[in-house]
């Protein structure tokens, strides 16, 4: 069973904004691609276990601080190894955090 998460709106972040003038080189998901959502200003990234009407399905695999970098193991309900839903319509295109560190920082 998969856990129902609210996702943050991507905003100008979004990977379908990111595409609107280039449909063709859009990347569709498919099982095993990792994929990145927002989450509550987190990133989150989803191994993709199989798709549904423009929604991936899969394992949270990452979770990181918008500002920083740092790798959580949970934010809010939201936790490592959780199934989840996500529509192709909340993925975001990820940050780059020149500060991140390769630890974990565990909760």
């Amino acid at each position: 069973m998969h856990k129902h998460v609210e996702w943050d709106d991507p905003g100008a972040a979004g990977v379908l904004r990111y595409y609107a003038d280039h449909p063709q080189d859009y990347p569709e998901p498919h099982v095993g691609s990792i994929v990145s959502a927002l989450f509550r200003g987190f990133t989150v990234r989803v191994r993709v276990e199989a798709r549904v009407d423009e929604t991936s399905i899969g394992e949270v695999v990452a979770l990181i601080a918008a500002d920083n970098g740092r790798r959580k193991q949970s934010v809010g309900d939201l936790a490592m190894g959780d199934t989840v839903r996500l529509p192709d319509a909340s993925r975001a295109m990820e940050p780059h955090h020149p500060e991140a560190e390769d630890d974990d920082e565990r909760d």
